[in-house]
């Protein structure tokens, strides 16, 4: 299994790798498909495919801030999901170095409830700070999600400098212009 950084939204691969992205995150948890493509190539952002040869597997999309690794989107094909591809595309990410975070769905529902069990097993903690991330989308509200880490939790002070990173650069393409005053 390897991981290849696509460096433009031109990419040919990039359709293809759109897909998974699409199919495994509601309209309100992505961007559309122009603002994705204007993402790659962004400091600090990687929109990674996983591949076995040349197979695609999924998708990891992740920056990098600070000594942080943040896990904004991450997808195996549907076709894949339970037969261990998830895992250990998560523990190579793992064992690069950085601790990682990303955010989940509060664990409420089954699905919610297993997505959670995945990521413990494979190293992650849930963190106890109120978080909401905010909207992709005109139209659309912030929605609350769960804060894992591995390899442990994160301070109060680490929490507030990703909350900070969050608003002011992985979301500052989805900001909706400032009204004009008169």
């Amino acid at each position: 299994m390897t991981r290849q950084t696509l460096t433009t939204g031109q990419d040919p691969r990039f359709p293809e790798a759109f897909a998974p992205y699409e199919q495994s995150f509601p309209v309100h948890e992505r961007r559309t498909r122009s603002a994705q493509q204007g993402r790659i190539g962004a400091a600090d952002y990687h929109f990674d495919l996983i591949l076995e040869g040349d197979d695609l597997q999924g998708i990891l999309l992740w920056w990098q801030t600070g000594s942080l690794r943040y896990v904004e989107h991450f997808a195996i094909a549907p076709q894949l999901r339970g037969t261990g591809v998830g895992s250990r595309a998560l523990k190579a990410f793992l064992q690069e170095g950085d601790p990682v975070l990303l955010e989940i769905d509060p664990p409420v529902e089954e699905i919610a409830r297993r997505r959670q069990g995945f990521y413990e097993r494979n190293g992650f903690r849930a963190n106890p700070y109120p978080h909401i991330h905010p909207p992709y989308r005109k139209g659309f509200h912030g929605h609350e999600l769960v804060v894992m880490t591995s390899p442990g939790a994160i301070s109060p002070e680490e929490y507030r400098d990703f909350a900070r990173y969050l608003d002011q650069v992985v979301m500052a393409d989805c900001k909706p212009p400032l009204e004009e005053t008169e």
